[in-house]
């Protein structure tokens, strides 16, 4: 069966021409997907019967079923999402004080990527997801916020996967995410993180995009970070600055680089100090995060002096940063915990 989500409004177009039916009929379905949210053909009033009828046999209104849910004592919902293949993938909301409703989203089952610290990265790669499957996790939660009188306001593409490993479909997904005859989110609220997958990171910068880069660094010399990440193998810290030196100048958007901060590794004056002097007079912030414990990772999150320590160093060398305040730690939501708690994979190694 087609899922509806995975086609473009031209490709519905065509998809209706083949069947027959009028060229408006395309945009009026689209507008109960995107504008309406609506999950059944029978609510889609203005088509006819016998067109409801055929896409209620030959298609579908997304594919994802809720295999689990947590709610944290601050209002964060994580949900554990299974596909039809079987796999599983994860999505957050995150409600703020300033009104801000943030969904985190996955652009992949697993992750090829191998970041040591990540949970989702500890589990290996499935498979990319569908651009569908991607925009069907903010569909579902702007759905539910609707239906409370809330928006969904931003989304951030760091959930489980590598958004830039999955270029097509996260652009896809990016552009209905935005469009307005999609969910209609500004572009500036929406934030793509990638661990630094230098030539995509270009590619990314000449798509004439506002989209915000979110860079996971996390250490700031190459035998630290190829430890951490072993992307870094690949694409150096120097190369991986100069991608993302390109992406301010062709966007004139600020990147922001991840820290998550490891107590005894990437907590010390002396990285703090490598760090400023990499990133001075770039335009940049970076977020300082206390590290999400796993079961696959020894590292401990940093006590609050150390990272106050480290942004005082920053600060020295101009560089803006601010200490993340953590959210649903109480439900483990950092990405893949959940899966790895229902799933099993809590004594990954």
């Amino acid at each position: 069966m087609i899922n509806l989500y995975d086609l473009s409004l031209d490709e519905l177009s065509r998809l209706f021409q083949e069947w027959g039916q009028p060229a408006y009929r395309a945009r009026q379905l689209w507008e109960w997907m995107y504008a309406h949210k609506v999950q059944n053909f029978n609510e889609m009033t203005n088509l006819p019967k016998d067109l409801r009828e055929r896409l209620e046999t030959e298609c579908r209104l997304g594919v994802m079923r809720i295999a689990a849910e947590q709610q944290s004592s601050d209002g964060t919902i994580k949900r554990l999402y299974q596909l039809p293949d079987g796999q599983y993938i994860e999505a957050v909301l995150m409600p703020y004080e300033d009104n801000r409703r943030t969904a985190c989203i996955s652009t992949q089952a697993g992750c090829a990527m191998g970041c040591v610290f990540c949970a989702t990265g500890q589990m290996g790669f499935v498979r990319h997801l569908t651009s569908g499957e991607i925009i069907e996790q903010a569909i579902n939660f702007a759905r539910m916020l609707e239906a409370e009188d809330e928006r969904l306001s931003n989304v951030v593409l760091m959930g489980m996967g590598e958004p830039l490993h999955n270029y097509d479909a996260t652009l896809e997904a990016i552009n209905r995410l935005t469009s307005p005859d999609g969910l209609g989110i500004g572009q500036r609220h929406i934030t793509l993180s990638s661990v630094g997958l230098v030539p995509a990171i270009r590619q990314f910068a000449d798509e004439g995009l506002q989209v915000k880069l979110a860079i996971s660094l996390h250490a700031a010399t190459d035998e630290e970070r190829s430890a951490l990440l072993p992307i870094n193998k690949r694409w150096n810290i120097e190369t991986l600055l100069d991608a993302c030196r390109y992406y301010v100048e062709k966007t004139g958007r600020r990147i922001t680089f991840e820290w998550a901060l490891i107590a005894g590794e990437n907590d010390t004056p002396e990285q703090a100090e490598a760090l400023g002097q990499r990133l001075q007079g770039m335009l940049c912030h970076v977020n300082l995060i206390p590290l999400n414990l796993t079961g696959g990772y020894a590292g401990k999150p940093s006590d609050p002096a150390r990272v106050e320590q480290f942004r005082k160093i920053l600060e020295r060398y101009g560089v803006s940063s601010t200490v993340r305040v953590r959210r649903g730690i109480d439900i483990e939501a950092g990405c893949g915990q959940l899966k790895a708690q229902v799933i099993g994979f809590d004594d990954i190694s």
